[in-house]
């Protein structure tokens, strides 16, 4: 009777063990906050009307980020979360900085409905070093504090916080290399990261890298809405635009942070 009984909590441990590392019921939710470069502009983002009449082919990375996820193994993200699917939630607009995005709501909006287990990746930065636009502009010190509300309040509704630095733009290049455009902005992103212990992606590095091997003239004609005459409907007279994404370059950026989530450990 020992023998059987000693089996039984033998496979009873198996079982909890088990347990603890199948994935969890329902969907984890990944929340994007952050400017124009991550927002999606075929979700409604002007209602009312024709994404592809008005505004295509502008694409935020995060636009195309669930697809990422759709045929993922997704227990090589373990380190983040334990869910069987994943659904993600772009919150991000064009224009907004880390005090705007907070002013306006937006980050209230999030705030309510996070829950534990969800994941909060953040990238601004664009809109806050734009000392020529007051509206946004937001200094270093500034910024960092926004960051650090941010991870706070993330953690409050024991959610994971994810900083990201600002992702390039397509200029300037030195030598072949796409050089940082962002001044301090990305290394503040950093230091937040470091003193709260957030994880952190520095996709600012990342990206000019990626872009970098690919060479100027491809990510200028391919990646950013560099557009000639007549080719799309909302651009009839073309576009010289080095911030904002076609779609090859928002795939690019997304690919970048998706693979970049796999190595990130709490």
């Amino acid at each position: 009777m020992r023998k059987i009984n000693s089996i039984q909590s033998i496979a009873l441990l198996f079982l909890m063990l088990l347990g603890c590392n199948s994935p969890e019921k329902g969907p984890v939710v990944i929340y994007l906050i952050g400017d124009s470069t991550v927002a999606d502009y075929a979700d409604n983002y002007d209602v009312g009307k024709d994404y592809f009449k008005t505004r295509y082919p502008i694409t935020g990375w995060g636009q195309v980020f669930q697809e990422k996820f759709e045929k993922a193994d997704l227990t090589t993200f373990t380190n983040i979360f334990n869910s069987d699917s994943v659904i993600v939630d772009d919150r991000a607009r064009g224009g907004r900085s880390t005090r705007t995005f907070f002013q306006e709501g937006r980050w209230r909006s999030v705030f309510e409905k996070l829950k534990k287990g969800d994941v909060v990746l953040m990238q601004f930065g664009h809109n806050d070093a734009a000392v020529n636009k007051p509206a946004r502009y937001v200094d270093v010190e500034g910024y960092k504090e926004f960051l650090r509300l941010y991870v706070s309040q993330t953690r409050d509704k024991s959610a994971t916080p994810i900083i990201l630095t600002p992702v390039c733009r397509n200029y300037p290049w030195k030598d072949g290399h796409l050089e940082n455009v962002h001044g301090e902005y990305p290394n503040a992103a950093l230091e937040v990261a470091k003193e709260m212990e957030v994880l952190f992606i520095d996709l600012n590095k990342l990206s000019m890298n990626a872009f970098s091997q690919k060479g100027e003239a491809y990510v200028t004609a391919n990646y950013f809405m560099n557009l000639p005459p007549a080719k799309y409907e909302a651009y009839p007279e073309g576009l010289s635009d080095n911030t904002h994404f076609q779609p090859e370059g928002a795939h690019t950026v997304a690919g970048l942070v998706f693979e970049a989530l796999k190595t990130l450990h709490r």
